[in-house]
């Protein structure tokens, strides 16, 4: 036993589950539509070696119909399967405390997509907690296009900009310069406060820069204020018995900064990579090393730019053989999803869709796992893996490794 690492390829789905018709998903189906998106636009198949190789397309075509092509198919080492969600709803939170053995299995507070969807006594004590001057914005919204729309505005008045999704949601997006990155986080924080008794699963701060809606640009400076998972999660257990998590990207804000013992920021694919890299290198054993790799969710998916999606996960393929090659013999990798984000999909939402589940050590024939029930499966996997007590939920497949 040595360290485990899971990569989560956010928003990442291989095919709309049964229950997606529930969500207005059927016929979702992230991997599959960026693949074809690639192949009409460039005449050929996209080509992921890695992935590939590690069961990816194999994964996929065990759950799905949706015809696509890669340039190279055929599984060769590392065992590949695909996993449906029991949580009730396909947000970040659901799906990564799901996988750590803490499923939803309750009803999220949501707002209704009409104008003015918060609650107006929510707000007026919002801004009078916090001496803004109001809020603009106040409904369902993209976040991209709300800055485009309302930033503008927001910099001439100084009212914070607010929307929402269909995930249990309330975002913040707000002027570095002109409003102040330490303002917006007292801003959250003060919402968060409020929200608790609602049920809100995350208040987002979204800072952005720019000198006009031209040229409004995100920054990576995002932060999320989410509640803390439902029980006790893999993260708790190895915690509480002196063992390492190591956090990298929004993996600390996600669990609300239970069960960690290190969190590293880092933002963009490529600083995401190589801090998991960095770790692999320098973490001792006994040490899960947890990365979320959010640019496909947030850049991509929500964009709805299946061409960049492509380029995203040409870049990660690519990046796998660097990851791979710091691992031991003794460590275990697993790469999943959340929830789907299909860039092709209606609106801007997640999709309710079965993840991926390559799991791969050295020298691992390839396996199939099947079509998992639960994504708490990785979490029980990672449980029998470390020596630790069962979790609650969850069947483990490390006896297939």
């Amino acid at each position: 036993m040595e360290r485990a690492i899971i990569l989560v390829a956010d928003g990442f789905g291989i095919g709309s589950t049964p229950d997606a018709e529930a969500f207005g998903d059927t016929g979702a189906n992230t991997f599959a539509h960026v693949a074809q998106c690639f192949e009409q636009r460039t005449g050929k198949p996209l080509a992921l070696p890695n992935l590939a190789g590690l069961g990816l397309v194999a994964a996929t075509k065990t759950v799905s119909s949706e015809v696509f092509s890669l340039q190279d198919e055929m599984p060769r080492s590392g065992a590949y399967g695909s996993a449906a969600q029991i949580s009730t709803a396909k947000d970040t939170p659901s799906g990564h405390w799901e996988m750590t053995g803490a499923p939803v299995m309750y009803d999220w507070g949501y707002y209704p997509n009409t104008p003015e969807c918060f609650p107006k006594l929510f707000m007026n004590e919002l801004t009078r907690l916090t001496a803004t001057p109001g809020t603009l914005g106040r409904c369902h919204a993209s976040g991209t296009d709300i800055i485009r729309d309302l930033g503008e505005e927001h910099m001439r008045t100084g009212k914070p900009i607010c929307y929402t999704s269909s995930d249990s949601v309330f975002q913040v997006a707000a002027h570095e310069g002109s409003f102040g990155l330490d303002r917006l986080y007292e801003f959250c924080e003060a919402a968060r406060e409020l929200l608790y008794d609602a049920n809100i699963g995350r208040v987002i701060a979204r800072p952005f820069i720019g000198s006009n809606a031209s040229d409004f640009k995100r920054t990576g400076n995002r932060r999320d204020y989410s509640l803390e998972p439902p029980n006790p999660t893999l993260l708790d257990v190895m915690t509480e018995r002196q063992m390492n998590v190591v956090a990298i990207g929004k993996i600390s804000d996600i669990f609300a900064h239970r069960g960690i013992t290190t969190s590293t920021k880092a933002t963009g694919l490529p600083a995401l990579l190589d801090a998991t890299i960095e770790k692999i290198k320098e973490e001792p054993a006994n040490t899960l090393i947890f990365t979320n790799l959010v640019n496909f969710d947030q850049d991509f998916g929500h964009r709805r730019d299946p061409t960049g999606y492509a380029d995203a996960l040409t870049y990660f393929d690519q990046r796998l053989a660097d990851v791979t090659a710091c691992m031991t013999k003794e460590d275990l990798l697993i790469i999943t999803a959340d929830h789907g984000c299909d860039p092709t999909w209606i609106g801007s939402d997640h999709t309710r869709e079965y993840i991926p589940i390559l799991a791969y050590r050295h020298g691992i024939e390839s396996i199939d796992l099947g079509a998992r029930q639960s994504f708490s499966d990785i979490g029980q996997t990672l449980a029998d893996f470390f020596e630790l007590p069962p979790l609650a939920h969850g069947k483990s497949f490390l006896d297939r490794l």
